[in-house]
């Protein structure tokens, strides 16, 4: 099901895209990348994944992919946007448990707003693929905001992630007390796989995850 849904009057809509199985175990707010949008193909796989393993998805566009822009949104924008997103799903699915985050861009952003406001029906936090640095610009600054985070957090990073280096993401992590990370061997920050994408392998991850932390 596609809705517009208000961000604030001077942001304005951005679309949201429910999927979900008839009796949904969980919901997982799905943030899409710095590169495209909501219904890029990695995307829109991984929500089918997710639903076949009855995990709801409630996907969306940030406002500068909704309004077909190029540059992505400033933090405040974008951490508004997934705060408002985020309480959308809730009324949605009252009484199921919630989980948030997304692929690169949209899960980092989702960390720093929760890293800043305590979401008491949040359950934790899912990244696929945390961009940690620029490509080759290894760093951990980015990393620093995620010891705010209150929740548990689950990193699915690729071992061939050109904005995570694989010994970065592990020293961030394992001074997270809530944080497990898993390796996904010979993945890249596309989670490529051909000409498709390794969501299948993601998703089960995932939902195995979020099957612990309800």
């Amino acid at each position: 099901m596609l809705i517009m849904v208000t961000i604030s009057p001077h942001i304005g809509k951005v679309s949201v895209l429910t999927l979900s199985p008839e009796s949904p175990s969980a919901v997982l707010v799905l943030a899409h990348g710095a590169g495209a949008g909501m219904d890029h193909p990695f995307m829109s796989s991984l929500a089918e994944e997710l639903r076949d393993l009855k995990i709801a998805t409630l996907r969306y566009n940030f406002p500068f992919s909704e309004n077909k822009k190029k540059r992505p949104d400033v933090p405040a924008v974008a951490e508004k946007t997934v705060h408002e997103i985020i309480v959308h799903a809730h009324e949605v699915f009252p009484k199921v448990p919630l989980f948030a985050g997304g692929k690169s861009f949209g899960g980092r952003m989702t960390s720093q707003l929760l890293s800043k406001n305590e979401m008491s029906f949040v359950k934790g936090l899912v990244f696929f693929g945390f961009p940690l640095h620029a490509p080759g610009k290894p760093s951990m600054d980015r990393g620093s905001h995620l010891k705010d985070v209150k929740v548990p957090m689950l990193f699915l990073q690729g071992t061939r992630d050109a904005l995570a280096e694989w010994s970065l993401i592990e020293k961030v992590t394992s001074g997270l007390p809530k944080a497990t990370l898993q390796k996904i061997d010979g993945g890249d920050h596309g989670f490529r796989q051909g000409k498709s994408y390794r969501t299948k392998e993601l998703a089960a991850a995932a939902a195995s995850w979020m099957g612990g932390h309800r």
